[in-house]
């Protein structure tokens, strides 16, 4: 297939396995048009400022950076300005990690930036955050993977309540999608409170994409993503059969109508979304398409929530192996009386909240706590990384 992002071969497979046309032409014209789509159906009056419109992308000195200029030319009606888009060195001092991890500007950002839209792809493309500069600061405010999935699950819960209005009961009830959103511990807890008080299904799976994907493909819709930037949305192919009945039957009896619109979208989202694999440059059309919907600056995105405050260390161990969690990596089993101790230390702190999981690659036990301010929770990691290092014994090495 040619030099291609990671997710660009994963949507290739996909597509061949469902014999559709599979070469990266089909790629951009699918993503293009069914971000062309969304364009068309945004409300009238929600138009943003001059400002809003235009997005600065951090390539990573990666493939996506590339690719990225090829399908920005397909987008008459959105401005994009790339930049690292393969002429230094990659992922130095550039990328979705980079930017989500250091929290700074990336190279080729400076004070001519302030208060634009900026995001940043990883290298191969299947990481995407969103960041902007503020005024005399080197310092950046990061909108990250939480918050992306946030911004679809606000949107795609729009769209159902607004199909599932005024609709017969018995009809209703058929068609209604179980829609969930799937973390795993590591997601802030101001996320998850977030979800939940929009009402929606909030489930935990042990650290890893796949296993985010797999339970994601349990609900109708299920959306998924980790802080790093890395998700997508899954749609079964049973509730894409009924919205597209759905879409067919607005069309002949109610074109044109709020509901027929719904159905629109998401048929759309469904076809602009990269379904097999987190993709950076699927996700960002979703997320402009999304911001333009609603008249949103990053700004206002940015507010849904207020992140708590987190730290993460870890702790060499001589085995990590004596460390075995359930639900989700949340609470530790073995060895035993260990939990109960990090409990109480938890209990101290005002939001407090801590587990532990051993690493999968190396004799390491990492440490993951938040609280209501910085010094609490950093004084929470510190005090359940002194725990592990009595009961478990340090490492020599």
């Amino acid at each position: 297939m040619g030099v291609v992002t990671t997710p660009q071969l994963h949507w290739m497979v996909r597509a061949k396995n469902k014999c559709m046309e599979a070469s990266e032409p089909n790629y951009y014209a699918q993503l293009s048009g069914s971000f062309r789509c969304l364009l068309e159906l945004v409300p009238q009056g929600s138009l943003t400022s001059s400002t809003d419109d235009k997005l600065v992308v951090d390539g990573s000195d990666g493939v996506g950076g590339e690719k990225l200029e090829t399908l920005k030319s397909m987008l008459n009606d959105t401005t994009i300005e790339v930049r690292n888009s393969g002429n230094g060195v990659l992922n130095d001092g550039v990328g979705a990690d980079y930017v989500q991890k250091e929290k700074v500007v990336p190279r080729g950002f400076d004070t001519a930036d302030v208060g634009l839209r900026c995001a940043s792809l990883d290298g191969d493309a299947d990481r995407l955050v969103y960041f902007f500069l503020e005024p005399n600061n080197t310092r950046i405010q990061l909108v990250d993977g939480d918050k992306i999935m946030a911004l679809f699950a606000l949107f795609i819960q729009e769209q159902l309540s607004v199909l599932n209005k005024n609709e017969d009961l018995t009809v209703s009830r058929s068609h209604q999608a179980r829609i969930g959103v799937v973390q795993t511990a590591y997601a802030n807890g101001a996320s998850t409170q977030y979800l939940k008080h929009l009402g929606l299904e909030v489930v935990f799976t042990p650290t890893g994409v796949k296993h985010l994907h797999e339970k994601a493909a349990e609900f109708d819709i299920g959306i998924y993503f980790e802080a790093n930037g890395h998700g997508t949305i899954l749609f079964s192919e049973t509730y894409i059969s009924c919205l597209e009945d759905m879409n067919n039957d607005l069309q002949s009896t109610s074109r044109g109508s709020e509901r027929h619109k719904a159905a629109s979208r998401l048929l759309s989202v469904g076809k602009l979304i990269n379904q097999a694999v987190g993709d950076a440059l699927s996700g960002l059309l979703l997320v402009e398409a999304i911001l333009k919907h609603f008249g949103w600056s990053i700004h206002r995105w940015n507010e849904l929530y207020h992140d708590l405050p987190s730290r993460q260390l870890k702790v060499k161990v001589a085995d990590r192996y004596a460390v075995v969690t359930a639900n989700a990596e949340t609470v530790v089993v073995k060895p035993l009386g260990l939990q109960e101790v990090i409990d109480a230390e938890i209990a101290k702190y005002n939001h407090g909240r801590c587990f532990i999981r051993p690493s999968g690659t190396e004799d390491v036990v990492r440490v993951y706590a938040e609280a209501n301010t910085q010094e609490s929770a950093d004084a929470l990691a510190n005090s359940v990384a002194k725990l592990v290092e009595q009961i478990l014994g340090s490492s020599s090495a």
